[in-house]
């Protein structure tokens, strides 16, 4: 086989997984506060404690995976445009 055909057959793996997982699981943890929801700060005797809520998740931790924003795009605006 050509090395071509073999890339060509890898990058088609690697979509068809990453889109099994959009699928499968929709919802990612947010990069910015690592799933906590907040970020952690540490008290003047250097303890863990609770910070402000995380802006990016609004708390939630979790965040919309890139793959399933665009299917929910796709998916929208063809809603729209056959009605």
């Amino acid at each position: 086989m050509t090395p071509i055909l073999v890339a060509i057959a890898c990058l088609l793996i690697v979509t068809f997984c990453y889109a099994s997982v959009c699928a499968g699981s929709p919802f990612g943890t947010c990069r910015k506060c690592h799933g906590f929801g907040f970020a952690t700060t540490t008290d003047r005797k250097g303890r863990p404690k609770r910070g402000k809520q995380c802006r990016r998740c609004k708390g939630h931790g979790k965040r919309i995976r890139i793959g399933r924003w665009l299917y929910n795009r796709a998916a929208n605006t063809y809603r729209a445009g056959t009605r």
